[in-house]
């Protein structure tokens, strides 16, 4: 009989895994992790800013009305700026923050990271008109939506991200130690890896640690008992503990 030739399916593409988190390079070759805030946040950070200039609007106009003619042509300079400008000013002047940004816990940067700039800012929100097309921000939804960073129009031709504005961290203490250094050089991703463990085992197991450390023992040149300890001392002359 002849041979047939067992075919097999050609394996499958990695997936990208789900995560929003985005991960900048920033010129001096340090990681910055920026969140995007997706379309739920934004939504309520947007209404109680909506809310709070609605609030200054009416206050503005009962006491406006007094004067009239002239009282209601001032009012309408008033309300452009208001509508307009509220959010320019805000994002600006207070770290890409708007009150209803500051509540939630978001800010606006540009998309490397860096703070947001007048021209950013002014683009992104003059842009809104785009956003509510046909009604109801419809546009701005669907491009959020479409977006990796929930990106409205605006925020795609200001090249504009709005994030969680994460608060600083203190970095966990580490187990006392002697300051050493490592038998090897290292590069930065096993710099990073050596640290984390010496941060995190805080919250291990001692049989856990003892085996990730393990790991470690044999490029370390420790017999796997001692490897923690060398851990935490490199870990110390890393980050310059004397």
């Amino acid at each position: 009989m002849p041979s047939t030739a067992v075919r097999h399916a050609p394996p499958a593409p990695p997936t990208a895994p789900l995560d929003t988190r985005l991960r900048i390079e920033t010129p001096e070759g340090i990681d910055l992790i920026l969140r995007p805030a997706s379309l739920v946040p934004r939504a309520l950070a947007f209404t109680i800013d909506l809310a709070i200039r609605g609030l200054i609007l009416g206050v503005m106009f009962v006491l406006l009305f007094t004067l009239g003619q002239f009282g209601m042509g001032l009012g309408a300079i008033l309300m452009f700026l208001v509508t307009w400008w509220y959010m320019v000013l805000f994002e600006v002047l207070n770290q890409g923050r708007s009150p209803g940004k500051q509540i939630i816990g978001l800010r606006v940067v540009h998309d490397d990271g860096t703070p947001v700039g007048w021209g950013a800012s002014l683009t992104r929100n003059l842009l809104r008109f785009a956003d509510i097309l046909p009604f109801g921000y419809t546009l701005g939804i669907l491009s959020c939506l479409n977006s990796r960073g929930f990106k409205r129009l605006g925020d795609i031709a200001a090249g504009t991200l709005v994030i969680y504005r994460d608060r600083s961290a203190e970095r966990p203490p580490l187990a006392a130690a002697e300051p050493l250094r490592a038998p090897f050089a290292m590069n930065l991703e096993e710099q990073r890896a050596l640290l984390e463990f010496a941060e995190r085992q805080g919250g291990l197991s001692a049989a856990r640690r003892t085996e990730l450390a393990a790991i470690l023992a044999e490029p370390l040149g420790v017999s796997p008992e001692q490897a923690e300890a060398r851990i935490n001392g490199i870990a110390h002359g890393l980050l310059g503990s004397a």
